[in-house]
């Protein structure tokens, strides 16, 4: 199928102070985002697709930033199409003509998340009180307060309803978030490899890769910009936890097993001898330091972890927090998905059943854990086509 070609990344200003969650205001507030597709005359065209923690507003085509901008890095993807680091957008196999968010049909944006490192207004941005970068100083933000972003940049686009909003894992929090805040702006959802609110497992891994970044001495309290020194060891690490947690066990042992980097060469010193996984995670962590900031990835890591639909909007009841929802809504699980397990897909959708909301819950067979909503894009696009109204080749 086509690309969508070569795209800018653009951006705008927001008009007005954001109010967070927190408390705090935060202004000014910058956003940058994509587009991809026409906009129709009567603007009801418009797909809203939402990135996960580690991803960007480049969500399809060629980047006109150089290679090293590019975020499509997941398990495998660049032994399957060569693009990791070619500036190919995470999602380009899902967006673009005939994809599963038709560019020929539907006028597709992704924005970068409040709090990020590529664009939107985050805490490496300066802070205006002090003329220095936020560093920790910079106000926590939830997944209500992102949504809230989104919604007074699409404001400033122009666009007033939204046709759809899509995402995986953090991203399709982002998309539920949008159905309960919003109910009469959004006529579709489709949540992929997400959750209603991270089981307790999901908790302590995220807890796990925060702490290994705060205990980086170069950390310094988050205040590490312009000193020449950035907690580059401990964000690593954060990368390579991390990055077992998207992946299952049989999709390691299928790619790696037990092999060692040199053969069956054991080396007579402790950092020798090595396994592939190894030196597989140490490729990953320094690939992921030179394009992501540590405070960005505690950021957003804190927000998943807060975002609860029950707590936040149904006083411990998700049946409650999702009574006002309107939208249809398509979740996609993946069988070895084991950090945002089925289950939680299929409570979501139990929950929206009794309350006669259409829904449709689907669960893959796929042997890539969590990556798989990046990887199985074959396997996903019959089904958001078909529910998107789309006649499927």
């Amino acid at each position: 199928m086509k690309s969508v070609g070569r795209v800018e990344t653009q951006y705008l200003d927001l008009n007005a102070p954001v109010a967070l969650d927190c408390g705090r205001k935060l202004s000014p507030v910058r956003v940058a985002y994509e587009t991809y597709g026409t906009l129709a005359p009567g603007g009801d065209n418009v797909i809203l697709v939402c990135h996960a923690l580690s991803g960007d507003a480049h969500a399809a085509g060629t980047s006109a930033q150089p290679p090293a901008a590019g975020t499509r890095d997941g398990f495998g993807a660049e032994d399957r199409d060569g693009s990791a680091g070619a500036g190919l957008g995470w999602w380009d196999g899902m967006i673009g003509p005939g994809k599963s968010f038709d560019t020929d049909r539907y006028f597709v944006v992704c924005t970068n998340l409040l709090g990020g490192c590529r664009g939107t207004t985050g805490p490496s941005s300066t802070d205006p009180a002090t003329g220095r970068p936020y560093g920790s100083d910079f106000p926590v933000v939830t997944v209500a307060d992102m949504v809230r972003v989104q919604k007074a940049a699409l404001d400033q686009l122009g666009v007033r309803r939204l046709a759809a909003v899509a995402g995986g894992s953090l991203g399709g929090m982002q998309a539920l978030e949008w159905a309960v805040r919003y109910p009469d702006l959004v006529d579709a959802v489709v949540a992929i490899a997400s959750t209603h609110g991270l089981h307790a497992q999901g908790v302590a891994w995220n807890a796990i890769a925060r702490e290994s970044i705060m205990r980086d001495p170069a950390w310094q309290g988050g205040h590490y910009y312009g000193t020449g020194s950035a907690p580059e060891g401990g964000m690593g690490v954060a990368r390579m936890l991390g990055h077992i947690t998207y992946l299952s066990g049989r999709a390691l042992d299928d790619r790696f097993g037990r092999r060692l980097q040199h053969g069956d060469d054991i080396r007579h010193t402790i950092t020798e001898a090595e396994f592939q996984i190894e030196s597989y995670l140490r490729h990953q962590a320094g690939t992921f330091v030179r394009r992501f900031d540590a405070n960005t990835y505690l950021y957003l890591s804190r927000a998943l972890t807060y975002f609860d639909l029950a707590r936040e909007h149904g006083d411990g009841s998700l049946e409650r927090a999702l009574a006002g929802v309107n939208a249809r809504t398509l979740l996609i699980a993946f069988s070895s998905d084991w950090l945002y397990p089925p289950i939680a897909s299929r409570e979501i959708a139990d929950a929206l059943h009794g309350l006669g909301k259409p829904v449709e819950c689907h669960v893959i067979e796929a042997p890539y854990g969590h990556d798989s909503f990046l990887l199985e894009e074959a396997r996903q696009t019959p089904l958001i086509r078909r529910f998107l109204g789309s006649t499927v080749d």
